[in-house]
């Protein structure tokens, strides 16, 4: 069964969402997930897969053997990151590029026991004292995360060691990505909402 991506992709929407490829891995098994993915434009990447040139082998071989895709439209691309790293995690599709063991996965790090406490890029056994939130799917999905909470939810993700010892208030603050903890610029009580207002966001509750 060829897939006809020429009919698929004329009908196909523009807005943000969530993409899954089906089809036979092997010639003798049933169908199943291949792939999932998401995208802020979900026409535009999805035609990048039908291309004539310029994807590697391993796109090749996936479009070989997909049969149908099915597509998910979200409200913003926030709600597309988060469905995909719920579908993946669910089903780890052999084509995602996935670390299988638990531990490489990459997180996102709250810590706690603090007045103030950090968001961070996590990978490795988590030991450390606080919120691990994940597995992404990769490190460009927890950038993207970070990136967006520091405009929305502004809790810091400077080093403990640079927070300690600042005497100003950094860039981050200045540009409006940091609530500006390290020289007392917001009471504890104001930054737990912040941090209450994140994990909301980390839980699929924005």
């Amino acid at each position: 069964m060829t897939f006809d991506s020429q009919s698929f992709l004329a009908s196909a929407t523009s807005a943000p969402g969530v993409y899954q490829m089906f089809g036979m891995q092997a010639a003798e098994e049933a169908e199943k997930l291949l792939y999932v993915g998401k995208a802020k434009n979900l026409k535009k990447r999805l035609a990048s897969y039908f291309r004539a040139t310029g994807n590697g082998p391993k796109t090749r071989a996936l479009v070989a053997r997909i049969e149908r895709i099915e597509v998910t439209v979200t409200a913003s691309e926030t709600e597309a990151l988060l469905l995909e790293q719920s579908l993946i995690k669910t089903h780890l599709p052999p084509y995602n590029i996935l670390l299988r063991d638990d531990k490489s996965y990459p997180y996102i790090f709250l810590s706690e026991g603090e007045d103030y406490p950090r968001l961070a890029f996590h990978r490795g056994a988590r030991q450390k004292k606080g919120r691990f939130f994940g597995p992404f799917p990769n490190s460009v999905a927890v950038r993207e995360s970070l990136s967006f909470l520091q405009k929305f939810t502004r809790v810091r993700q400077c080093e403990d060691s640079f927070f300690r010892n600042r005497s100003r208030p950094c860039l981050q603050y200045q540009i409006h990505r940091c609530s500006g903890p390290c020289v007392a610029t917001v009471t504890p009580e104001q930054y737990a909402q912040d941090v209450a207002l994140t994990v909301m966001f980390m839980e699929g509750r924005e």
